[in-house]
């Protein structure tokens, strides 16, 4: 008995033994043995020592670490050999053949309660796969329910198998070996139905991620075989640890289906390389042809992090694991939210814009939350106390503490400049929207926000950057009221020192209130004319008829001719005989309003149809009729040009002429010699004037 109890540890002594070969556990022992070994008299020494000591310590580890797995490697076989026939011996009345096909039989009972279910829940799921998608809302209601029905699937599926499974009795390490790998297999099934969810690779309708078809197939099978990789790893590597095998083996168990990773990572990369280059080729153009310097990056990337994991350096690969997936997956969750919560009627969008205020909150929310979750990823890797560094225990918890505010201060104001920005763009967006068949009123309401609301845009930017670098400069422990008092004192000088920009700036400001111009209004100020494209804080930009574009400061403006407000009067000037039946004209004028006002292109332009006024001067040659029209602004030019050429037709089919000025000769003289007569007299006439 004495012999076997030697031979055979109790549990508490392989545990201790276990602990001590961890090397996050040795660092950890190494640095408070260095701590309480420094002299108490000297009170500076202490925080160096150990920070030099807890370096030293860490490098010792990743030394350790690799020889102990260098040691191990031969001692592989051997150590999982044992840890099988420690399992064997546990279940010696069972047999360890019965494992496999015990395995295989609880998750059939979980397969075999899933179909049940899905078999019952068939036309729930028919009618949530054909329900409406007419609103945003009905949108995202029916991918809520698809993902819950596929939650509730493996719910049943799980509930059957670890049901079954824990219904018997089974002895303590053969019940944590069964239940890893059911609960490995758990994860895969969830991990394909957030695949499927997403990437549905069957029905591009369905699908939340905005890829094409192939794109989608491609990656949802590399996911599933990545998922599979991990999981078995997983279940297999733990599964030998609690099976009493050394740490060594089973990291280096760990290690070769991390090599599974690794390939299934490189060989997406390559795939995709070789894909772009398939359809560079295609076209017969190699001057679009992809780079080959990312691939080889993306390569060199993933052999770089599954070094820091073989040789223990796990903070730095945590570290670079979060820096390399980061941003793509803040860039896959954008395109992600903006297409399922694009507008109605809209295909799938792979760019990462919102296209309304609920998809500004809900991505940027997304994107705050993956951030804030790949810091507690790095806390939780570094062993950082996260309780500690917010009671600012120490300097370097102060700092750190500090660090976190600013960051949770850009990240706030990164999402309320991104929501207002949204908020404003949309509005704009409304407000171009063809108003041909809206009021007057709703036409000038919306040429008033293009106008005020991107000067409302840059100066809520202004605002919020502003106020998130004081806050953050707060956080940090920095006496922002002087700074705040400064800024003040140098506003004035600067205020004093740039009065022409000050007059710029506030004579816009009323000129805006005023509401004396808006964006697409023709204005003439002085010598600048043309149609207002932009405004800025201190100027207005111009784009004349022929092209040029003015940039004039508010304060140059002066007064302004606005000839795009409400409606414009068209005067028509013609010189008549002075025998020309004026009766007769002012018929054939109406005529030819009425039949502007029959042609719809003309007559949406015009408000008071073509109408003679009378005859406004009588010269020496002939008589000045002036006619009018009442325009929409800027519909003038496009009315007059059809009111010249019906009314030159009009004209000369009524025996109307055009007064030409003539010259007159009396008396038997000869023609020619009074004409010349004439021409000296208006020649001389001057000059004796």
């Amino acid at each position: 008995m004495d012999n076997a109890a030697v031979a055979e540890p109790p549990a508490q002594v392989r545990q201790f033994v276990t602990l001590l070969d961890d090397p996050e556990v040795r660092a950890w022992l190494a640095a408070q043995l260095a701590r309480d070994a420094a002299p108490a008299s000297e009170p500076a020494a202490p925080t160096v020592v150990q920070e030099e000591t807890a370096a030293l310590a860490a490098l010792e580890v990743l030394r350790e670490h690799i020889a102990r797995v260098v040691t191990a490697l031969p001692n592989v076989p051997a150590e999982l050999g044992a840890a099988i026939l420690r399992l064997k011996g546990e279940v010696s009345d069972l047999g360890l053949i019965f494992l496999l096909p015990l395995v295989i039989g609880f998750i059939g009972a979980g397969w075999v309660a899933e179909f049940l279910f899905v078999r019952g829940s068939r036309k729930l799921r028919r009618k949530v796969l054909d329900a409406s998608e007419a609103t945003v809302a009905e949108r995202v209601r029916k991918l809520a329910l698809r993902l819950l029905l596929a939650l509730v699937a493996v719910g049943v599926f799980a509930a059957a198998s670890l049901g079954a499974f824990l219904l018997f009795d089974w002895p303590p390490m053969f019940r944590q070996v069964v239940g890893r790998f059911l609960y490995a297999y758990l994860l895969l099934r969830i991990g394909l139905v957030l695949g499927r969810i997403l990437l549905q690779p069957l029905q591009s309708k369905l699908r939340v991620i905005p890829l094409n078809d192939e794109d989608a197939v491609f990656w949802f099978r590399r996911w599933m075989a990545f998922l599979g990789v991990f999981a078995i790893g997983w279940a297999i590597a733990t599964s030998f640890r609690t099976l009493g095998a050394p740490l060594p083996v089973v990291q280096i168990v760990a290690y070769l289906f991390g090599l599974g990773l690794v390939a299934v990572a490189i060989e997406a990369i390559l795939n995709r390389r070789k894909d772009a280059v398939s359809d560079a080729a295609a076209d017969g153009d190699l001057s679009d042809m992809p780079s080959a310097v990312p691939t080889i990056i993306a390569i060199i990337y993933v052999l770089v992090l599954y070094a820091l994991w073989l040789t223990g350096a796990m903070r730095i690969f945590w570290l670079g694991f979060v820096l390399g997936l980061l941003p793509p997956a803040i860039r896959v969750a954008q395109q992600a939210v903006n297409n399922l919560l694009r507008p109605v009627g809209a295909e799938q969008r792979s760019d990462a814009e919102p296209t309304s205020i609920l998809a500004a909150v809900v991505e940027r929310g997304a994107r705050a939350g993956l951030i804030v979750g790949a810091a507690a990823l790095l806390a939780w890797a570094w062993n950082i106390d996260l309780a500690a560094v917010a009671r600012g225990d120490s300097g370097i918890g102060r700092l750190a503490g500090g660090l976190i505010s600013v960051v949770v201060i850009a990240l706030l104001a990164d999402f309320v400049w991104h929501v207002t920005r949204t908020t404003i763009d949309v509005s704009l967006r409304k407000a171009a929207v063809d108003a041909a068949d809206d009021d007057a009123e709703e036409i000038r309401r919306r040429a008033r926000l293009r106008t005020l609301l991107p000067i409302l845009r840059n100066v809520l930017f202004f605002v919020v950057v502003v106020t998130g670098i004081l806050m953050a400069l707060s956080a940090m422990g920095v006496q922002i009221g002087p700074l705040i008092a400064g800024a003040g004192v140098i506003g004035v000088a600067v205020g004093f020192g740039a009065q022409t920009l000050v007059r710029d700036v506030i004579s816009g400001v009323f000129y805006l209130l005023d509401d004396a111009f808006r964006v697409g209004e023709y204005i003439i100020s002085g010598a600048y004319k043309g149609t207002v494209e932009s405004f800025s804080l201190r100027s207005i930009k111009l784009r004349h008829q022929r092209g040029p574009i003015f940039t004039v400061p508010f304060g140059s403006l002066g007064a302004i001719q606005n000839m795009s407000r409400d409606w414009v009067i068209d005067k028509l000037i013609f010189n008549v005989p002075h025998d020309t039946d004026l009766d007769k004209m002012k018929k054939v004028v109406k005529q030819v309003g009425k039949d502007m006002m029959a042609e719809p292109e003309i007559a949406s332009g015009i408000l008071e149809p073509l109408k003679m006024q009378g005859v406004n001067v009588v010269g020496d040659f002939a008589m000045t009729v002036a006619l009018k029209m009442k325009c929409r602004p800027g519909q003038q030019f496009t009315a007059r040009r059809r009111a010249y050429a019906l009314l030159q037709k009009a004209f000369s089919q009524n025996g109307i002429q055009f007064a030409v000025p003539t010259v007159s000769v009396a008396g038997q003289a000869d023609p020619a010699a009074v004409a010349a007569k004439q021409a000296m007299d208006l020649v001389q006439k001057p000059a004796a004037e």
